[in-house]
């Protein structure tokens, strides 16, 4: 039986995060290690990906951003496996009666090419969220060589959510 209109409810939030590459740490992705000379600066394990899928989540759910719920002050967070911010970001907007229905991303970055990690990043955000893998997309592109991102120097990602009442 279809759900009278005036009782469904979606809500959609936008999440973007940008990290420098440094060397010295492992790079991660979409909670995957991608293997390649330099790692993501940042508190946690500096995973863009992750990010901007927790600040889509949040804003959806009409919460404040990753920085205020993790802040880079609280030792707590320092080299944390973003999956594990994702995993505490979709108890926080279950306790207010919401669950993801669908994620949808980019990755922009010169390289290294993600192509063959894309379905392991599939998976481990959906397993993160409870959700089902064909509700979660990962595209990347490149900056075609402009800008910081496009010398090689960081790599940005953005995301977007769809959220729906329990």
């Amino acid at each position: 039986m279809p759900v009278p209109y005036s009782e469904v409810f979606m809500r959609v939030g936008i999440g973007y995060d940008i990290h420098r590459f440094v060397e010295g740490r492992p790079l991660m992705l979409g909670g995957v290690e991608i293997p390649h000379i330099k790692g993501l600066e940042g508190h946690s394990d500096g995973d863009a990906l992750l990010h901007a899928i927790c600040d889509a989540i949040l804003g959806a759910g009409g919460m404040d951003d990753i920085g205020h719920q993790f802040p880079v002050n609280d030792d707590r967070y320092l080299n944390i496996s973003s999956v594990e911010l994702l995993k505490e970001v979709s108890k926080k907007i279950q306790k207010k009666g919401l669950r993801v229905e669908y994620v949808d991303s980019v990755i922009i970055l010169e390289e290294p090419k993600i192509a063959p990690f894309k379905d392991s990043m599939r998976r481990e955000i959906s397993a993160s969220l409870g959700i089902a893998m064909d509700s979660v997309s990962v595209k990347a592109t490149t900056q075609e060589g402009i800008g910081a991102i496009g010398r090689g120097e960081a790599l940005a990602a953005y995301a977007i959510a769809c959220l729906e009442n329990q």
